[in-house]
């Protein structure tokens, strides 16, 4: 598989998400969330200030944004943005990737190297109180997903160098962790689930984007040269294209002022499934 590049000229590309047509994606470093077309024309929604990382759509179509120095969680609905929840005084580290469910349950990951959390952010209670710990001791928790039975999430650890699963109850707690797949190649960092169980992983020092299944069986990779592999995710109109995010270097801060960043796409065999 050989990706087809369609946009560059941003920062740090994270969180990418397909949603009505178009691929939304977070650049951390330049304050911005851009949407790209799958002809790669990319618009623009600055955000001054913050350093947006995850995101993810809440079934009233609202785009929620976890801003990561910050700790904050905004919310976008097509007009304005604003504020939902300030999570600073509650987690370890600054936030990173997040994925929503089908009842608009937030959950987003702390990334400490050692002693990270995931945080369920539920409707409705929008401030300090309505955020539970589901999930803690966790490997720099990066990329998340759920499965199409809204059973299962599966989230990357990347220190651990590992996927982990749990199961989700039906008041949306995090039980009976369990590994996916463990001595990957590489740090893993976003990720995408496919019909078929497979999960697209970023391998960010391995420089390649791989296709694992449950215990570990790498059964596509795709080379991404001296580029490091950051985020993936499966969209376009049957959710057959995976979209690629990668830059010059694994440490953002690094990158700092550069525009550095792409994205590519490629053709999949199997589609996306679950969410995001």
């Amino acid at each position: 598989m050989i990706p087809e590049q369609l946009a560059n000229g941003f920062c740090f590309g994270e969180g990418p998400r397909w949603f009505e047509g178009l691929l939304w994606f977070s650049d951390l470093l330049g304050e911005a969330v851009h949407t790209s077309t799958l002809s790669g024309a990319l618009t623009t929604l600055p955000l001054p200030g913050h350093s947006p990382s995850g995101l993810g759509f809440r079934p009233d179509g609202s785009l929620l944004i976890a801003s990561a120095e910050d700790r904050k969680v905004l919310r976008y609905d097509g007009e304005t943005i604003v504020q939902i929840a300030d999570l600073s005084g509650l987690v370890p580290a600054n936030l990173g990737d997040m994925v929503v469910d089908h009842l608009g349950r937030a959950y987003i990951g702390s990334q400490a190297f050692t002693g990270g959390v995931i945080v369920r952010l539920d409707p409705g209670a929008d401030d300090p109180a309505g955020v539970t710990v589901v999930a803690k001791d966790l490997d720099f928790p990066n990329g998340m997903v759920i499965t199409p039975d809204h059973r299962t999430l599966i989230v990357a650890e990347s220190i651990g160098r590992r996927l982990t699963a749990f199961t989700i109850d039906d008041d949306g707690a995090l039980h009976d962790r369990r590994v996916f797949a463990d001595g990957l190649d590489g740090p893993p960092d976003g990720i995408a689930l496919d019909a078929e169980g497979g999960v697209w992983t970023s391998m960010t020092l391995a420089h390649q984007f791989q296709r694992i299944v449950a215990g570990g069986t790498v059964t596509d990779r795709i080379d991404m040269g001296d580029r490091v592999a950051v985020a993936c995710a499966l969209g376009g109109p049957d959710r057959r294209v995976l979209f690629l995010l990668s830059s010059t270097d694994a440490y953002p801060q690094r990158l700092v002022g550069t525009r550095l960043s792409r994205l590519d796409a490629v053709p999949v065999a199997a589609p996306g499934a679950g969410l995001p």
